[in-house]
């Protein structure tokens, strides 16, 4: 039988052996390394993928490969502010990156979202960095990197594109299906929970970073100016709990004016019937998404958990959102941490919503599937909370799995018992994952790297 101690030594030989190296230097981890399918993209390194990676390396005393991967995607960002339709606007992070050689030497190739399935530009990769450039900064000390001109003006461009004037009247960011981890069609365009998160955590990194000077002043002036309003939002409007399902479900709809409690026009109808059976007194959650006419009360595991790791929920929802997991402990974790999202879309709503994807069809991938890599999340977020008997619950579950399942992407079924029937093995973030639970469970103050406090 492989000891704790065992797997978590394969562990960290396997994410070694999924180091990418740039002209002699470590700069980032393939996606997946399982030698019986062909690579794809999954031998190039994904900027939000990297992130368990790094956090791992950080955590083992090893920020070399972090403080590679920072400068190399910066050097990636894009900088073109011709009007082009076709090119990435300035500020914008690649997805991912690769190693080509060309005339015998090395050269890095970066896609914005080219060759993606659905060609749709990664609204999540500019804010992971930050987020990760802050983390650096925590692990190691090292504030010079991060005080670097084109440290501060890589940043500085993200801020603009992401604050720049929009045809919106929220603080939250409007974003295309398919711009975040959930990369295919989805229904999760418009304002999704997680970029919402991503983006609050990333201007919060931007504030301690930033230099208070003249070039600064204006994106400084700018975070100050949306922060309240965003975090407001965020913890008024996308909370749900059996109190404000209450609100919703007697609703008035059509209201006109400044004063009116049905904000963005909600029907009592658009309230799934699975929903207050689901919902424990003590729980609630954010909803994933929110619009006119729209709210999605769908539970997207990622940007609750980072909810109550940055500080957008409350302490109250924080306990809330814990209680939720808990008690509904075999829809969202089952027999592997943790469901994507859920509940599943079937039926018609799967044709219609995922345009009959069938990758994405019903309890598989990101359409209701199990994915390992979530564990770190959810470890962290108990951390968080002082729940720590879920986060020792759930790694006990993936450590009888992982390993024998040789570290897969994702799982099918209701319950995650089915190994996803496309999931690459060896997948890098499913390993690195598992490694930055057990640091967060080992030494707590690890969770420092990505925690904020309440303002």
């Amino acid at each position: 039988m492989t000891t704790k101690n065992d797997l978590i030594k394969e562990a960290w030989e396997r994410l070694e052996k999924s180091i990418i190296y740039y002209r002699g230097q470590p700069v980032g981890t393939i996606a997946a390394n399982d030698s019986e399918v062909a690579a794809v993209n999954y031998d190039q390194c994904f900027i939000r993928d990297f992130v368990p990676s790094a956090l791992a390396f950080l955590m083992k005393g090893q920020p070399e490969i972090v403080r590679n991967f920072l400068k190399v995607t910066l050097t990636l960002q894009s900088h073109d502010p011709q009007m082009d339709a076709f090119k990435p606007g300035p500020g914008l992070m690649p997805a991912s990156f690769k190693i080509e050689l060309k005339d015998d030497r090395e050269d890095l190739s970066a896609d914005f979202g080219e060759h993606a399935i659905g060609r749709v530009p990664p609204v999540d990769s500019c804010l992971w960095w930050i987020i990760l450039l802050r983390a650096y900064t925590k692990a190691t000390g090292d504030i010079a990197l991060a005080r670097q001109s084109e440290f501060q003006e890589g940043t500085r461009l993200i801020l603009q594109m992401c604050l720049a004037h929009r045809f919106a009247m929220y603080p939250t960011i409007l974003v295309p299906d398919g711009a975040f981890t959930i990369d295919r069609r989805m229904g999760v365009y418009e304002h999704p929970l997680e970029i919402q998160v991503l983006f609050y955590a990333a201007l919060r990194a931007a504030k301690e970073l930033l230099l208070s000077d003249d070039d600064n002043c204006t994106c400084l002036d700018a975070i100050e100016q949306r922060l309240a309003p965003l975090t407001y939002h965020l913890r008024e409007y996308y909370w749900i709990d059996l109190k404000r399902l209450n609100e919703i479900y007697r609703y008035r709809g059509d209201e006109f004016g400044k004063e009116v409690a049905n904000r963005f026009n909600i029907y009592a109808e658009s309230i799934p019937n699975w929903l207050s059976d689901w919902l424990p007194k003590n729980g609630g959650y954010l909803a994933g998404n929110l619009g006119p006419g729209r709210m999605d009360f769908r539970f997207f595991t990622l940007g609750n958990l980072m909810a109550i790791i940055t500080a957008v929920a409350c302490d109250r929802e924080s306990q809330q959102i814990m209680n939720l997991i808990e008690q509904r402990w075999n829809d969202l974790i089952g027999d592997m941490p943790m469901k994507i999202c859920f509940p599943a879309l079937e039926g018609l709503e799967w044709q219609i919503v995922t345009g009959a994807d069938p990758k994405n069809r019903p309890w598989s991938y990101h359409n209701g599937g199990n994915w390992p890599f979530l564990l770190w999340f959810l470890v962290a977020a108990a951390q968080k909370t002082n729940r720590l008997e879920l986060a020792k619950k759930a790694i006990a579950i993936a450590q009888s799995y992982l390993d024998e399942d040789e570290w897969p992407e994702y799982y099918d079924g209701k319950k995650g018992r089915l190994l996803g029937k496309q999931a690459r093995k060896y997948q890098t973030w499913t390993i690195a994952g598992f490694l930055v639970a057990n640091e967060l469970i080992s030494h707590p103050h690890y969770l420092d790297l990505l925690s904020y406090e309440m303002e």
